[in-house]
């Protein structure tokens, strides 16, 4: 996990650099864990955030569940990425997989029965990953209503985290299950757009995510290599989408369909 004051300090502004010092010398890092090339950590602010870096290479993921929508990092990241490089974190996952050498098979199946049946979003990552079968676009967006629900005071303020979603289409895609990804991706742009009025803040999170799912969507569509009949019913998904009422995010899925279309060709 190689990270220095610089990076981090080029990965946002200085004003946002500036508070994530503070942030990080108030001690306002409340738990930091780390597994392989994962660091997950809370940190509080107005209220508690959730904060996810990955170290891939030499790239660096970071997300944060704070509605910051500003250029880079936000002061959550820094905090956490400076934590990071003054004391890394100790490699849990070594620990982790000794015990599971001396763990036998029913013990084994039992622990994660257990756990599938205390977390539902494990054990949609778990059927994504090992099933044969998924859920439809519905059953999706009917979770993702659920998300907003949970945010809505009346209105959502924040950024609401769907990296659940992604996950869930990530796994699929590395199964080539292309069009079982695709359906993840078209309930996350789907929902969030028919629930764009009920957003009165970060709105550069929900673009963001919403084109995450297009790109999704488009590479997941074109994977299948579908006939021209095929190709049309995909298409189609995206022009209903915007000629829905009220047009918000109509130019978005506009040049999402024109990408599509350019790429098929």
């Amino acid at each position: 996990m190689n990270v220095d004051r610089d990076t981090i300090r080029s990965r946002t502004t200085d004003a946002v650099f500036e508070r994530g010092v503070n942030y990080r010398d108030e001690g306002r890092i409340q738990q930091l864990d780390r597994f392989d090339d994962l660091v997950t950590a809370s940190v509080s602010g107005s209220k508690l955030y959730d904060v996810t870096v990955e170290f891939g290479g030499r790239s660096i993921d970071t997300q944060c569940t704070c509605p910051y929508d500003g250029g880079g990092d936000c002061k959550h990241v820094v905090a956490v990425l400076l934590d990071i490089a003054a004391n890394p974190p100790q490699d849990e996952s070594e620990r982790v997989e000794a015990v599971i050498d001396d763990v036998s098979t029913d013990d084994l199946r039992g622990f994660i029965r257990d756990a599938l049946a205390e977390h539902p979003e494990l054990r949609e990552q778990f059927l994504a990953q090992f099933g044969d079968d998924h859920k439809s676009v519905e059953e999706y967006r009917e979770e993702i209503v659920q998300l907003f629900e949970q945010h809505a005071d009346p209105v959502v303020f924040e950024a609401i985290d769907f990296s659940q979603f992604f996950e869930i289409a990530e796994q699929y895609r590395d199964r080539d299950r292309y069009l079982a990804a695709a359906t993840v991706y078209r309930a996350v742009f789907e929902e969030i757009d028919e629930k764009y009025n009920w957003i009165n803040g970060a709105y550069d999170h929900y673009a963001k995510t919403i084109q995450t799912a297009l790109d999704g969507y488009a590479d997941c569509v074109l994977a299948t290599d579908p006939t021209p009949e095929e190709f049309d019913t995909y298409a189609g998904v995206l022009e209903k989408r915007a000629t829905t009422e009220p047009r918000i995010n109509d130019e978005q899925f506009w040049r999402a369909l024109d990408d599509l279309e350019e790429r098929y060709e």
